[in-house]
């Protein structure tokens, strides 16, 4: 075994585990093993009461063994230290499609059997819990939302540490031991996650033992960190901040000395958390003392470990072959399943379960008592630990107005006085989430309570980085998300603010989440959590000095292919709006909520009452804009979505008014966009009835949305009205540019908009043909005032609405 640390000290300063402990635990990662195994093949015989069969086997073998003894094994320590010290410890698969080792855990602790009658602590509840797994109306073969324990997906790789890190943060007795794969470790978003521990205060967070865990090999090539020479990883692992202690299983065979090698790694890492912790708590330490390197454990053992070392004349244990299912033949092949009942057998079944199919005591006294079984902990069901933020009045900061259209602010600048409120009411339970973005999006008003979290050199010239704080920037997206998954998954809220062209980043990271929301919903035992709330702004109609890299609205696309259930769209008109939206969305469960507002002034069209109001119904028509008569038919509607297309849409409404006498226009905003859907296929969905009062069923239907024209047909495409829809958003046109060039390149100016009106409705393009071509070369005006002058001509920057 080698070491990043000297072995005599590390000896020293951890507590010796006995050898009737460690017996304990070998007996355990047996038992765990086993079921693990049983689960991948069986589906009767569980405990091998007569020759195993084919027929005792399943039809489809699917699971992952390669990884899952490594798992068994690293569970198995770290049930030892919880019970010698009472830690609050949360265990992070990393690679989560060791599905088998989580749930045998969750059995032997008894977790699975509280919350799954079905599958008891008995011989039958056994075949239960091999039946299952992997099986028709069963259960994954991954870490899922079913898994007791579990906060980590296991079908993509590469969010565990980011992760670890979320659960940790505000939660100063918590531990998270993450075993991280040597196949992770190559995404790039692991990569990033090494440097979580920047910004981990020690005095107030909790904190995390990354166990890298090198089998040397993926589905069917060796890994790099596993090839790296041990010297240049050791160098690597320091340069990222850590103290790393090497366990190294040299003869697969020697499981007494790799049980006594791993448990001093486990005990000596222990007690460094709790020195440096120690040290900030109670010395207060700053400056280079806040470096402290964090330690971890980088354990070898073969992939497929304690399995069958050959197959077929094939080496399987330590390499690639054992990633799956390393007898593929026992349907089929006697001598496979010959060799899988010895596989079984190896493990001793009959010290580990009584005659009823039992765990027998001695080994079940490995588990640790009640809430603090890692299967059990609350802090993997998040929700138990949840509690209501205090939420400021958001009527206290919205902006009073006169008139609509004529107080020009901005909606971020005034939602961040909001959420300034928000971080000082809820001082260890809500953080702001951003890569590098926070200022930059008009939140600042923040750092007025708060400061930006940062543990390495803070320098003179540096603004708003300590120690502690509730915000956090890093830039990287995925490690934004990562820890506000985690912070969110263990019971406490957040937003993750970040320009809405770069959220494309974490399209993966999301679709994750929003799949665990979805089956996490259909699970009694899970509680609520709080919502996943996206702030998106710097979109794509305000790019004054950014270019085309800055501009797509389409993870609104993305996102709406989820489940119903999970998801919603909010496009806030103004400031008043995005109050009363993000209010909502704060105090939402078991959502993912995305929220696109701009950050430049803009016009403010509803008062706080109004504002609230309508983003109860989430839509509305807009009486001030139009000029429909009551109790008449409107000849048309001009309909939005998004901050820029409701400035452009009312204005093409004036217009239409000045240049139309009698013209009766109908301006519809919609601020929730999934009120479009059907009832029937979103909780927020319009009957029919309701959808064809709204926007008529024959009326022509002019719609400027902030995204891509496309996904308005796709909400809208049962409708009575389809083919009277016209939308006009976003076509991928337009560079570094002003804010009105943009909207003139993409169509969705209010000139273009006045003139699809005149097209369609019947009649118009011949009465008013001189009104078109009067848009038209006031069109072609504004459109050379920017290339002459490089801004927005005044009537149109200085704009406001005229209700006279």
């Amino acid at each position: 075994m080698a070491d990043g640390t000297d072995i005599g000290t590390r000896q020293r300063t951890a507590e010796a585990a006995d050898d009737a402990e460690l017996a304990l635990v070998d007996r355990w990662w047996r038992a765990a093993n086993y079921l693990s195994v049983g689960q991948i093949y069986l589906r009767a015989n569980p405990l091998l009461r007569r020759p195993l069969s084919a027929a005792d086997t399943k039809a489809r073998l699917l699971g992952h063994w390669g990884t899952t003894p490594g798992l068994n094994f690293v569970y198995s320590h770290l049930n030892r230290v919880i019970r010698r010290d009472g830690q609050k410890m949360l265990f992070v698969a990393g690679p989560g499609h060791g599905g088998p080792a989580v749930v045998a855990n969750a059995w032997l602790e008894g977790t699975y059997s509280e919350i799954y009658s079905n599958v008891g602590n008995d011989e039958d509840g056994l075949a239960e819990l091999f039946r299952q797994f992997s099986y028709p109306g069963g259960i994954p073969s991954h870490a899922a939302p079913e898994t007791p324990g579990s906060i980590n997906e296991g079908g993509e790789l590469g969010y565990s540490l980011a992760h670890a890190y979320g659960t940790v943060f505000d939660n100063p007795e918590l531990v998270t031991a993450v075993v991280i794969g040597d196949g992770e470790a190559e995404t790039g978003p692991l990569a990033a996650s090494w440097h979580s521990h920047n910004f981990l205060d020690p005095a107030a967070d909790g904190a995390v033992l990354p166990i890298l865990h090198l089998n040397g090999y993926k589905i069917a090539n060796p890994t790099i960190l596993a090839r790296m020479p041990e010297a240049q990883l050791e160098q690597l692992l320091r340069g990222y901040g850590h103290e790393p202690h090497f366990v190294t299983v040299t003869d697969p065979q020697d499981t007494a000395t790799a049980h006594r090698d791993f448990a001093a790694a486990l005990d000596a890492c222990l007690a460094e958390i709790r020195a440096i912790q120690g040290a900030r708590r109670v010395g207060g330490l700053d400056g280079d003392a806040a470096t402290a390197a964090w330690p971890m454990i980088v354990l070898r053992s073969p992939k497929g470990w304690t399995g069958p070392k050959t197959v077929d004349g094939l080496q399987v244990e330590g390499t690639w072959r054992s990633h799956q299912v390393p007898l593929a033949g026992v349907n089929t092949n006697p001598e496979h399943l010959a060799m899988l009942g010895r596989w079984l057998e190896s493990y001793q079944p009959d010290e580990l379960f009584d005659g009823e199919g039992r765990l027998r005591t001695d080994v079940a006294a490995n588990a640790p008592a009640g809430e603090l079984r890692m299967s059990a902990t609350p802090h993997a069901n998040g929700g138990i630990l949840l509690r209501d933020l205090k939420l400021p009045r958001y009527e206290d900061h919205a902006v009073e107005m006169d008139r609509p259209g004529r107080d020009r602010v901005s909606a971020m600048l005034t939602l961040g006085s909001w959420l300034r409120d928000v971080i000082a009411l809820n001082p260890e339970t809500f953080r702001l989430f951003g890569p590098d973005e926070t200022a930059s999006n008009r939140l600042q008003d923040v750092y007025e309570v708060t400061d930006k979290v940062w543990q390495y050199r803070i320098d003179d010239v540096d603004e708003h980085l300590a120690r502690a704080g509730r915000v956090m920037e890093v830039l990287s997206e995925h490690l934004c998300q990562g820890w506000l998954e985690g912070y969110l998954l263990t019971g406490r809220h957040g937003v993750f603010n970040c320009y809405e062209a770069f959220i494309h980043i974490v399209d993966s990271m999301f679709n994750q989440h929003a799949k665990w929301l979805k089956v996490h919903r259909e699970l009694p035992w899970r509680r609520p959590v709080a919502s996943l709330n996206y702030l998106l702004s710097s979109h794509v109609w305000q790019q004054d000095h950014n270019g085309f890299s800055h501009q797509d609205p389409g993870f609104i696309d993305h996102a709406v292919n989820k489940k119903a259930e999970v998801i919603r769209v909010y496009l806030p008109p103004d400031a008043n709006t995005l109050l009363s939206v993000m209010e909502h969305c704060l105090r939402s469960r078991d959502y993912v909520n995305i929220v696109v507002s701009g950050k430049q002034p803009s016009p403010t069209w509803l008062n706080p009452a109004e504002a609230a109001h309508h983003c109860q119904r989430g839509l509305g028509i807009w009486e001030f804009a139009g000029s429909e008569v009551p109790g008449e038919e409107p000849d048309v509607v001009l309909a939005c979505a998004g901050d820029v297309p409701t400035v452009e849409t009312v204005a093409a409404a004036e217009l239409l008014k000045e240049g139309a006498p009698g013209l009766k226009i109908r301006v519809v905003n919609v601020v929730d966009l999934m009120r479009l859907q059907d009832a029937a296929e979103h909780p927020h969905g319009l009957t029919s009835r309701d959808f064809d009062g709204i926007f008529t069923t024959d009326k022509p239907v002019i719609f400027a949305y902030h995204g891509y024209p496309s996904l308005i047909h796709r909400l809208a495409y049962r409708r009575t009205n389809q083919e009277g829809l016209h939308v006009r958003g976003y076509k991928e046109e337009g560079t570094t540019t002003t804010p009105f060039d943009m909207a003139m390149l993409n169509g969705i100016d209010r000139y273009q908009l006045a003139i699809d009106a005149i097209d369609r409705v019947p009649g118009m393009a011949e009465r008013h043909s001189l009104l078109r071509q009067s848009l038209q070369d006031r069109r072609i005006r504004a459109h050379n005032h920017t290339r002459v002058h490089g801004e927005d001509a005044k009537e149109i920057s200085g704009w406001t609405l005229s209700l006279e």
